[in-house]
C-alpha cells in the first residue's frame, strides 16, 4: 500500500504561535498610533497570514487606514515577527511524540500554511521540528493561499505523496474548506484559533489532543 501523506496546518495546529503573533500585531498597531487588541480578541485573528492579521487588527480599530499604510504595516509586521518568531511560541502538547509515531509507521509528513515559507522554516528550525517534514509550503511557495486547493495538492506532491492517500490536519474553517476543495479527508483540532467550535464546521473528525490523532486517522481512513 502507498504511504499515507499527512499534511498539517502550522499556526494553531502544530504550534501555539498566537503569543508572538499577537505581540507583533500590537507592536505595529502601536507604531501606527492605533489601539492594541486584547489577546482573547486577537487570538482568532491568527491563521490567514500576516496581511490578513494586520487587516483584522486595523478593522478592530475602525478600519481607517489607506492601502499604502496597510502595506507598510504588513512589512513592519513581517520584519518584527521574523526577529521575535519563537519568543513564546511552542509546539502543542504531544506534537513531537505524535509526529515521530506517525513517521515510524511510514507516514510522510508535510506542512501547508498561509504563513510565508521562509518564516515557517525559521519557526520550525527554532523549535527543532523542521527535519520531521518532507515538505513545508507557505503562501508564497506556489503563489496561492488556502483555501485554494492548489497549495494543498502541490504540497502533497512536493512531499512525494498521492492525494488519494492523504489527509489534512487543521484548526480552522480555512483548513477544512481547503481539504474539501482538494477532495481529501480532514481532521480538526479543537484547541486552535477557530472563532467558532470546529465541530460546527463538519470535519471528518475532531481531536482534543495530539495523542488522539493516530487512532483518529485510522478511523477516518477505515470508514472511507
Amino acid at each position: 500500500m502507498r504511504p499515507l501523506t499527512i499534511v498539517f496546518d502550522l499556526d494553531g495546529t502544530l504550534v501555539d504561535t498566537a503569543p508572538d503573533l499577537v505581540a507583533t500585531l500590537n507592536f505595529v498597531l502601536g507604531r501606527a498610533g492605533l489601539r492594541p487588541v486584547a489577546y482573547a480578541d486577537a487570538r482568532p485573528m491568527v491563521g490567514g497570514g500576516a496581511r490578513v492579521m494586520v487587516e483584522r487588527g486595523i478593522n478592530a480599530n475602525g478600519g481607517l487606514l489607506t492601502a499604502a499604510e496597510i502595506d507598510r504595516l504588513e512589512r513592519d509586521f513581517i520584519t518584527h515577527y521574523a526577529d521575535h518568531i519563537a519568543v513564546h511560541s511552542q509546539p502543542f502538547d504531544g506534537v513531537e511524540a505524535t509526529l515521530d509515531q506517525l513517521a515510524e509507521n511510514g507516514c510522510r509528513l508535510a506542512v501547508c500554511t498561509n504563513k510565508l515559507e521562509w518564516l515557517s522554516l525559521r519557526l520550525l528550525d527554532a523549535l527543532g521540528l523542521r527535519p520531521k517534514f518532507r515538505a513545508i509550503c507557505g503562501a508564497d511557495t506556489f503563489g496561492v493561499s488556502k483555501p485554494d486547493p492548489t497549495i494543498l495538492n502541490r504540497t502533497i506532491e512536493r512531499a512525494g505523496g498521492d492525494k488519494t492517500r492523504a489527509i489534512m490536519i487543521g484548526d480552522s474553517s480555512t483548513d477544512i474548506a481547503t481539504a474539501r476543495a482538494a477532495g481529501i479527508p480532514v481532521i480538526a483540532v479543537d484547541f486552535g484559533y477557530s472563532d467558532i467550535p470546529v465541530a460546527e464546521l463538519k470535519p471528518d473528525r475532531v481531536v482534543s489532543a495530539f495523542s488522539e490523532l493516530p487512532e483518529s486517522i485510522f478511523r477516518v481512513l477505515s470508514t472511507g
